[in-house]
């Protein structure tokens, strides 16, 4: 694959532990906002609110959860797979993907929050970005196999395949309307599409490698 275009560049390869940084930035947050409440009205991604000059919000929400079990979930994924893609891909690398993959899962809420009138949903938490994270992990090890509550064995690959329809059934019959399926659903089709325009590397077949 060309990797000599703009677009294509590799950075300098580091591991740095960004995917720690990035954890104690989570905790960091959360702590602020036991301390001041408000600060959720600020950071949360809400529709109105990005319409009078919050721009900044489609980042920030990603940095903000709702409670301790949330927060725990993000951040033992972040963990669990993001230091291993991040050791493969690299400090610099990683924190790009993360950050754009996290962005553009924002944004696109966003945009259909705007068009489902939904004006006064406040969106947060790291599930689109660490959703890409699981989805790189998967392209990067397709033969890894994770144990689904400490017991059944699953290969990576299969696991976003379930989660994603899980997703997508959730979605379309409103389970757990306070979960942001779509967000999640966003942040595997922005990853897959980060390693299309990126790497040049197709995730399916990478999934699924032809012997």
């Amino acid at each position: 694959m060309d990797r000599s275009s703009l677009l294509r560049r590799p950075f300098r390869y580091s591991n740095n532990s960004i995917a720690l940084w990035l954890i104690g930035a989570n905790i960091l947050v959360f702590a602020l906002r036991l301390l001041a409440p408000e600060l959720a009205y600020l950071l949360a991604l809400n529709p109105l609110a990005v319409l009078s000059g919050k721009l900044w919000q489609p980042l920030t929400y990603m940095f903000l959860h709702a409670d301790l079990s949330h927060l725990l979930v993000n951040m033992l994924g972040l963990l669990f797979f993001g230091t291993q893609v991040e050791r493969e891909l690299g400090s610099r690398e990683f924190l790009l993907y993360y950050l754009v993959t996290g962005f553009l899962a924002g944004l696109f809420s966003f945009a259909a929050y705007l068009l489902t009138g939904a004006y006064g949903v406040f969106l947060l938490g790291a599930s689109g970005a660490v959703f890409a994270v699981l989805l790189a992990f998967a392209a990067i090890y397709p033969t890894a196999e994770i144990y689904v509550w400490g017991i059944l064995p699953v290969r990576a690959p299969l696991l976003v395949i379930g989660y994603t329809l899980i997703e997508i059934f959730s979605e379309l019959f409103s389970f757990r309307s306070s979960v942001a399926h779509l967000t999640h659903l966003a942040g595997f089709g922005f990853g897959w599409l980060y390693f299309l325009v990126r790497f040049g590397v197709n995730p399916g077949r990478r999934f699924f490698p032809r012997r």
